[in-house]
């Protein structure tokens, strides 16, 4: 059977310094050679991703943005995409700015893709995000709505305390038309809110590259609650040791923690060359 290996980056893949260690890096390059069809599934950026898991060989595209693009690294293409309509993105910032919430918005325009966001209204996350990101030619700063919520919205990112997150949250998530992810962030005492097009999410992007590479099963790993639908719908599910008890009893098993190479480890002592 051909098979499709899926992780997670951020609690599963990468260690607390936000990279893979050296050992996985070299282990999953040699099954890769070998012939593992591996690749990533991550609320990250194609540029953040690429950083994060720098000296990786990615032959196949890899799922971002918890599922709104499929990006091929070789070809520097997006395969497929999934957009905000309209009026999704009038009720979103209606929504943000009743709770006064700011946020940074993911769209492309012809040619382009976009990291915009609100210039002075920054919470401490979202500056820190920010800085993390300086030099990145994507940035831009708004000053308008019109310039905010511009352009093929594909992905919104809210960062801050928990009491002001958890108000939109608690509307949000009930809407059908979105997916809205609430959890404290990976590497800090902050929470994120992701807020994305139903379609858009790791199960679909699973499913896309599924077909699109004409795999008949695959194999997933997680840590955390943007993964549970990828969970739901893949042959095999492995939480890492770290993961959320939650995800643990969805799992099909639990491998070791992602700071001691748990993906790495379980792939290099059950993968057939």
């Amino acid at each position: 059977m051909k098979t499709l290996y899926v992780s997670d980056l951020d609690g599963t893949l990468l260690t607390s310094k936000e990279c893979v260690s050296d050992y996985s890096i070299a282990r999953l390059n040699d099954l890769i050679g070998s012939g593992m069809i591996f690749t990533l599934a991550s609320a990250r950026s194609a540029g953040s991703a690429l950083r994060a898991v720098k000296g990786l060989d990615l032959r196949i595209p890899a799922i971002l943005y918890n599922g709104g693009l499929i990006y091929d690294y070789g070809s520097g293409e997006t395969i497929a995409c999934h957009v905000f309509e309209e009026a999704w993105k009038e009720d979103v910032c209606r929504v943000l700015t009743e709770f006064r919430i700011p946020a940074v918005v993911f769209s492309a325009i012809p040619g382009k893709e976009r990291i915009v966001w609100a210039e002075g209204r920054e919470t401490e996350g979202i500056r820190r995000y920010l800085y993390r990101r300086r030099g990145d030619d994507r940035l831009l700063p708004a000053h308008s709505k019109e310039e905010f919520f511009g352009g093929a919205v594909f992905y919104v990112k809210c960062i801050g305390p928990r009491e002001q997150l958890e108000r939109a949250w608690d509307i949000l998530k009930y809407d059908p038309r979105f997916v809205c992810i609430f959890h404290q962030e990976t590497y800090q005492t902050d929470y994120w809110m992701e807020i994305f097009p139903r379609a858009a999410n790791k199960a679909n992007g699973v499913r896309f590259l599924r077909g699109y590479l004409g795999c008949d099963r695959v194999i997933c790993f997680g840590d955390t609650s943007n993964d549970s639908d990828m969970f739901d719908i893949c042959e095999e599910k492995y939480a890492v040791m770290n993961a959320d008890a939650w995800l643990k009893e969805k799992a099909t098993g639990v491998i070791g923690y992602a700071e001691e190479d748990g993906v790495a480890k379980f792939l290099d002592a059950t993968f057939r060359r």
